[in-house]
């Protein structure tokens, strides 16, 4: 499962991105993660999440978020 750290964040938007292991960045959706957690998260903390294409053609986004590290 890929993991790595958020790298942006853009709160009053509800989304960010997070670098994988590839350095890549993944693009991430408030609503891929539990209610009311986006809200505590901060640059830096470790993800691991899911890979899915976005059904609208816009490229890769993260799914089934978790946080793994602080």
């Amino acid at each position: 499962m890929p993991s790595g750290p958020i790298t942006r964040m853009i709160r009053d938007r509800g989304f960010g991105f997070v670098r994988t292991e590839n350095g890549s960045e993944i693009f991430f959706h408030h609503s891929a993660l539990p209610p009311g957690v986006f809200d505590t998260l901060s640059e830096g903390q470790e993800l691991e999440f899911e890979i899915e294409i976005d059904p609208r053609g816009r490229g890769e986004r993260a799914r089934d978020i978790r946080i793994i590290g602080p």
